[in-house]
């Protein structure tokens, strides 16, 4: 009990470990799982890797967007295969590409709450496994055929159906509130900011050849775990979509993906449809004191926001990174480690270009002059999701365990982890190096 008169010190999160397993292409060589296995394979990967006394455990959060109804609470059912005891709470957040970013920020608001002193936090996600629904005709008919009681009844069935009511509805990555595809809007606001196709080329070309430098040299040693599946079992131990040997005159040969034919966004400089999952073990300082951890950063603020999905569907980083800078009282200079989610080099690229722009300062964040400019050699300085994959519910998670690495390796002191989601959703987070 704190003495009185005396305000007792604030608890702070920790970032103690981080892990995912290997990020593929999806239809590749997760083809035959869903979110659920990759997210069990992540949490066991992680409870190997720390061996963290699971009765220590208080709280399972996990990221995951497209949601298969056969598991809703996909981190419960994981959890509990990977062998996280039954006793733990276990919940599913779907924020879009953010949701490993909010379950890790509820670990650490649990955690500076005092309501929990261990917490795994990451996402999964299988773009290979997606539900398929039936259209709303036939679903109010099969419903309503649960009320059958005599043969007779299902005559009735087929009664005002149409052919097309019996097809399949394929969903679409659009989003809801514009009906656009979140190429067609990248695609528009390159177009408004000023882009180019050669800028957005040049800076794929730099994700993939910077994520293959990293491999190589076995800097994702430490948090890419290999895994095996069936059917044949064989070792996968790299993410599979980078392309090392990839040019600006291979770049510069792909078509338009999303706005033909005039648009600048093409397959080769956007990222691409993955499965994979990742997860952070979190803990409070003192816990991770107590069980002999020895935490790698500590949890400084976070910031999310929300904008304009007509306008400003890709922007978040813009507006979510000074917040955070806000309330750490540090500015961009300050930072030693930048880890940004890059759904598209053109949307990369724009949040740069806003936060360098006195003009974007004064009207969109009533600041008088501008947040910053961020210096490239800190900045995703192993690749990123345009090279590494994008599972939208993980991704995240891969940001934070990536950053709190090269603090220790880079010798920082703090680093800015920053994405866009659907929904025009911006996330940021700061984390500072413990000594």
């Amino acid at each position: 009990m704190a003495k009185r008169g005396k305000t007792p010190s604030p608890r702070r999160a920790v970032i103690v470990d981080g892990c995912r397993i290997p990020f593929l292409r999806s239809g590749t060589q997760y083809k035959a799982l869903s979110a659920y296995d990759l997210a069990r394979m992540a949490i066991k990967a992680l409870l190997h890797k720390t061996q963290v006394e699971r009765d220590r455990i208080d709280r399972v959060i996990m990221g995951n967007v497209i949601v298969n109804n056969k598991y809703s609470n996909v981190a419960r059912q994981a959890a509990l295969a990977a062998g996280v005891p039954h006793h733990v709470p276990a919940y599913t957040i779907t924020l879009a590409c953010v949701s490993a970013n909010q379950a890790i920020t509820d670990a650490v608001a649990l955690i500076e709450t005092g309501q929990a002193d261990v917490v795994i936090a990451g996402g999964t996600e299988s773009l290979t496994d997606v539900p398929i629904p039936l259209r709303k005709r036939l679903r109010d008919k099969l419903v309503e055929a649960q009320k059958y009681r005599k043969p007779v009844d299902y005559i009735k069935f087929f009664k005002g159906l149409r052919p097309k009511d019996l097809l399949p509805e394929v969903p679409a990555i659009a989003e809801f509130s514009t009906g656009r595809t979140m190429g067609q809007d990248c695609d528009r606001l390159a177009a408004r900011i000023g882009i180019s196709r050669q800028e957005q080329d040049e800076y794929a070309l730099r994700s993939h050849q910077l994520a293959d430098k990293a491999t190589r040299e076995g800097l994702f040693r430490d948090e890419v775990i290999p895994v095996r599946v069936p059917p044949d079992f064989a070792p996968i131990q790299h993410d599979n979509g980078i392309r090392g040997d990839s040019t600006m005159d291979k770049l510069a040969s792909l078509k338009p993906a999303f706005v033909r034919p005039y648009g600048t966004l093409t397959a080769g400089n956007s990222s691409f449809l993955t499965d994979g999952a990742a997860v952070v073990l979190l803990m409070s300082a003192e816990a991770a004191k107590a069980l002999g951890y020895r935490a790698r950063a500590a949890v400084k603020a976070y910031a999310f926001s929300a904008q304009d999905p007509r306008e400003e569907l890709l922007l978040g980083p813009a507006y979510a990174t000074p917040r955070v800078l806000d309330r750490t009282g540090l500015t961009l200079n300050d930072i030693d480690v930048f880890e940004f989610h890059e759904a598209f080099a053109a949307q990369i690229l724009a949040n740069l270009k806003c936060l360098a722009s006195d003009q974007f300062a004064r009207e969109h964040l009533g600041r008088d002059k501008a947040v910053g400019e961020i210096p490239m050699d800190r900045f995703n300085t192993l690749g990123g999701s345009l090279s590494l994959g994008h599972p939208f519910g993980a991704t995240g998670a891969r940001l934070v365990t990536t950053a709190a690495n090269r603090l220790q390796r880079e010798d920082g002191q703090f680093a800015l982890i920053a994405a866009c989601a659907a929904g025009a959703v911006g996330s940021a987070i700061v984390l500072e190096r413990l000594n």
